[in-house]
């Protein structure tokens, strides 16, 4: 390992377990960080050693603010903007180096331009990052949208699977029955009348709202 303070390297490893929170969240950094799940999972469970080049690989991809591994953390301290990051495995920046604690030159590349870039450069940089972003929104997007349809779906199953039939018939045995007063039996028949009368209208609500969702663009 590099020439660091060991008390430095156990609070890391305490962070990336925090920052991962369960082995599906650590297979989620392997990949935005490019390494295997089963890697990744040696390394927090402390069988496999790291670099610190690594560990700042690790705020970067994920959008972490520089040396927010460095301090004990917390579930809540983890900021949203990671939480989404890691939610959608959009990584924020392309990590190329290595895991492995053996001095090497860092390179990691990411949108964030450099002061030493050339003004056409930055510009390339900012669209790349306007693209992420906009990609991200489209994905959430789409999910949005497709559940919403699923649910409606399930809302018109739901609704054109109420036997009004059976409730008709139940209702005409009372009325044949003599035992209902006129009010009775007339608010009965009024009141079965509008369910029958609501259903059509709620379905075809349903109906229309979840072709109107279906047919959006994704732009």
């Amino acid at each position: 390992m590099e020439d660091f303070d060991e008390t430095l390297y156990v609070v890391w490893r305490a962070n990336l377990n925090v920052l991962a929170g369960s082995s599906a969240g650590a297979a989620r950094i392997a990949r935005m960080m490019n390494f295997s799940p089963s890697f990744m999972k040696l390394i927090l469970a402390g069988r496999r050693d790291f670099s610190e080049e690594f560990v700042r690989g690790v705020e970067t991809v994920t959008g972490l603010p520089p040396r927010w591994l460095d301090e004990r953390r917390e579930r809540r301290d983890i900021p949203a903007e990671t939480r989404r990051a890691m939610d959608e495995e959009l990584p924020v920046a392309v990590f190329r180096g290595t895991a492995h604690p053996a001095p090497k030159r860092p390179v990691l590349r990411g949108p964030e331009p450099l002061l030493s870039q050339t003004e056409a450069t930055r510009r390339i940089a900012d669209q790349a990052l306007q693209q992420t972003e906009a990609h991200r929104r489209d994905l959430v997007f789409r999910r949005n949208r497709d559940l919403l349809v699923t649910d409606l779906r399930r809302v018109e199953r739901q609704i054109s699977m109420i036997q009004l039939d059976v409730i008709n018939a139940r209702a005409d045995d009372l009325r044949a029955s003599g035992k209902l007063d006129d009010p009775v039996a007339a608010d009965l028949s009024g009141r079965i009348e509008q369910i029958e009368k609501h259903r059509a209208m709620l379905l075809q609500h349903v109906e229309k709202l979840a072709a109107l969702m279906a047919g959006l663009d994704d732009a």
